[in-house]
């Protein structure tokens, strides 16, 4: 489930805009109050099986001045379409779940 979640969080972010992999690790630690606190070693796996998969392509940006090239990810077609159905998806979870833990059993709340 938790590679599944963090493919959705990372298109979703790349549904916004174009992100290098730092930016994507930044605003996940900031965007999430500091739930989601990934690595690099954990973030390019995921970025390269999502670019392997046709979801995301990448570009690297040029050297300007002092500035060190930075290889740029942006979602495709299909990775809207497929973080569509994630979206769409990880909602029922949240719902099925949320009427399991707020079910009262026996008359009394679990």
């Amino acid at each position: 489930m938790k590679k599944g979640v963090l493919d959705m969080l990372v298109l979703k972010l790349l549904s916004e805009d174009e992100k290098y992999g730092y930016q994507i690790i930044s605003e996940l630690r900031d965007r999430s109050r500091e739930r989601f606190l990934l690595k690099e070693g954990t973030l390019y796996p995921i970025l390269y099986r999502l670019e392997e998969d046709r979801l995301v392509e990448s570009r690297w940006s040029g050297a300007e001045g002092r500035k060190v090239p930075r290889k740029y990810y942006h979602i495709t077609g299909e990775g809207r379409r497929v973080l569509a159905e994630t979206e769409a998806l990880w909602r029922e979870i949240c719902r099925s779940v949320d009427l399991i833990m707020e079910e009262e059993h026996d008359g009394k709340e679990i």
